[in-house]
C-alpha cells in the first residue's frame, strides 16, 4: 500500500488518473498496479463531456480534427521595470533598492565593460589565445547575481563574468585565468574565460556546449534532498537550448521538482546563426510549459526586471521545490569571440543601435541621474578609477609566467629586451604596438588609452 500511495501522489487527478484510478490502486496495491490499467482503458464513456483518464495527459475530448498551430499564443510577454530612458514604469514594480546597492550594480556593469576592452585588446596583440567579451548583456549578469544569496551554486556557460564580479572575484585572479600563469587557480589547464571558484561557488566553466545543463539539475536534486535551502542558477545561450543536454536538464529538473532556476540568455545570435534559423517557436520562454515549468519572459537590458524575476524565482523555488525558467531578451553588442567576426553575418547598423538606444548601462546611468545619485563629474572619475584598477593592479601581474629553464644565450636576448620594457620593476603590459580587430565594435577601444592613466614610473 505505501508504494501505492505513492504512485497515486505522483500521478494524482492533476495528471489524469482520476477517482477511479486511485480507488483501484488503494483497493489493489502495488501488486495490482499492472492488472488496473487495462480495465480503466476499457471504461466506457457516456459522452465527450466526460474526461479522459490517459495518464500521460489532462485533457477534454473534442469530435473535431484540428492540428494545433504553433503560432497559438501571440507571443510570452516581456516583463521589465524601466523603459530606455531609465523610467519606472509601474511603481508597483519598483524594487526600492538602497542607493548603494544600485551604485553597485552600475560601477560592476562598467568594470566588467573595461576589463573587456583590456582583455579583447590583449587577445588581438597576441597575448592571450582566447577572449569573449560580455558588451551588451551587463544587466544580465548583475541583475540576476544580486538576486542570489551568496551561497547559491551557479553554473555559468561563458558569458557570465559579470556573476563573479559581482562577488568580488578579484581581478587579479581574473587576469591570471586569462593568462594562464602561476596565480590561474587552474594553474593554465584551462582556455580563458572559463572560470571557477569554490569560495565564491562558481562552478568551472566547461567548453561543451550546455553539458551545464543536467549537472546543474543534478546539484539541485542533491541540494532538495540535503534540505540546503540554495537553489541552483544555470545560465545558458539560447543556442545551448537547441542541445539534447537543455531537454534532458528540463525534463529531469521537473520530474524530480528540483530547486534550479534555468537562466536563458537570448541575445539573437548562436555565433552566427540568428535566432529566426535557430527555432521556429516563439523563443525559449514558451518551453517551460511544456515540461512544466513556470517560466517567464524579461527585458535582459533592464537590470531590475532581471533582479526582480530572478528574486521571485529563487524564493519560489527554495519554498516550493520546484524549477523555473528565466528567458531574458539582450543583444550581443560584440563578436561571440575573438575567433569571429560579426560583421560577416549582420550590419554595423544592426550593432549601432542597440548600442546607442538600448543599452544596459546607458538605461541604468539614466536611472542613477534621475534619482539624484550620479552626475557627469562621478562618471567621469569613476571611468578613470576604473582605468586606473585595471591598468595599475593588474597589468604588470598578468604577464608572471611559471619559471622555466632558459639558456644563457635566451636569457641574455631576454635580458636586453626586458631592460627596455621595465616599469618599476615589473614588466609592462603595453609595451608592443596595439593593434585592431578588422571591425572595430562600439567598445573597441585602443590601450594607449590606459597608460595615460597610469602613475609616472
Amino acid at each position: 500500500m505505501a508504494v501505492a500511495a505513492a504512485a497515486a501522489r505522483v500521478w494524482g487527478s492533476s495528471r489524469g488518473l482520476g477517482r477511479v484510478g486511485l480507488l483501484l490502486l488503494r483497493r489493489s496495491g502495488a501488486r495490482g498496479l499492472a492488472r488496473s490499467h487495462p480495465q480503466r482503458q476499457q471504461q466506457p464513456f457516456s459522452s465527450l463531456d466526460d474526461k479522459p483518464q490517459f495518464p500521460g495527459a489532462s485533457a477534454e475530448f473534442v469530435d473535431k480534427l484540428d492540428f494545433i498551430q504553433p503560432n497559438v499564443i501571440s507571443g510570452i510577454p516581456i516583463y521589465r521595470v524601466m523603459d530606455r530612458q531609465g523610467q519606472i514604469i509601474n511603481p508597483s514594480e519598483d524594487p526600492h533598492l538602497p542607493q548603494e546597492k544600485v551604485l553597485k550594480f552600475y560601477k560592476t556593469m562598467t568594470l566588467l565593460n573595461t576589463m573587456d576592452r583590456i582583455l579583447y585588446e590583449s587577445q588581438r596583440q597576441g597575448r592571450i589565445s582566447f577572449y569573449m567579451t560580455n558588451y551588451g548583456e551587463e544587466g544580465t549578469h548583475v541583475g540576476s547575481a544580486a538576486a542570489l544569496d551568496s551561497t547559491d551554486l551557479v553554473f555559468g556557460q561563458y558569458r557570465e563574468a559579470g556573476v563573479l564580479m559581482y562577488r568580488n572575484y578579484p581581478l587579479e585572479l581574473f587576469m591570471a585565468q586569462c593568462y594562464g600563469n602561476v596565480s590561474d587557480l587552474g594553474k593554465g589547464r584551462q582556455m580563458p574565460v572559463h572560470y571557477g571558484c569554490r569560495e565564491r561557488h562558481f562552478v568551472t566553466i566547461s567548453s561543451p556546449l550546455a553539458t551545464q545543463i543536467p549537472q546543474a539539475v543534478g546539484a539541485a536534486y542533491a541540494a532538495k534532498r540535503a534540505n540546503a535551502n540554495r537553489v541552483i542558477i544555470c545560465y545558458f545561450g539560447e543556442g545551448a537550448a537547441s542541445e539534447g543536454d537543455a531537454h534532458a536538464g528540463f525534463n529531469f529538473a521537473a520530474t524530480l521538482e528540483c530547486p534550479v532556476i534555468f537562466f536563458c540568455r537570448n541575445n539573437g545570435y548562436a555565433i552566427s546563426t540568428p535566432t529566426s534559423e535557430q527555432y521556429r517557436g516563439d523563443g525559449i520562454a514558451a518551453r517551460g510549459p511544456g515540461y512544466g515549468i513556470l517560466s517567464i519572459r524579461v527585458d535582459g537590458n533592464d537590470v531590475f526586471a532581471v533582479y526582480n524575476a530572478t528574486k521571485e524565482a529563487r524564493r519560489r523555488a527554495v519554498a516550493e521545490n520546484q524549477p523555473f525558467l528565466i528567458e531574458a531578451m539582450t543583444y550581443r553588442i560584440g563578436h561571440h569571440s575573438t575567433s569571429d567576426d560579426s560583421s560577416a553575418y549582420r550590419s554595423v547598423d544592426e550593432v549601432n543601435y542597440w548600442d546607442k538606444q538600448d543599452h544596459p548601462i546607458s538605461r541604468l546611468r539614466h536611472y542613477l541621474q534621475s534619482c539624484g545619485w550620479w552626475d557627469d563629474e562621478q562618471e567621469k572619475a569613476w571611468r578613470k578609477q576604473s582605468r586606473k584598477k585595471m591598468g595599475c593592479k593588474c597589468l604588470p601581474e598578468s604577464v608572471h609566467c611559471p619559471p622555466r629553464p632558459w639558456s644563457s644565450d635566451t636569457r641574455s636576448t631576454a635580458a636586453q629586451w626586458a631592460g627596455q620594457t621595465l616599469v618599476s620593476g615589473s614588466m609592462c603590459f603595453l609595451a608592443l604596438p596595439l593593434t585592431t580587430s578588422s571591425w572595430a565594435h562600439p567598445f573597441s577601444s585602443c590601450l594607449g588609452l590606459l597608460t595615460s592613466e597610469l602613475p609616472a614610473s
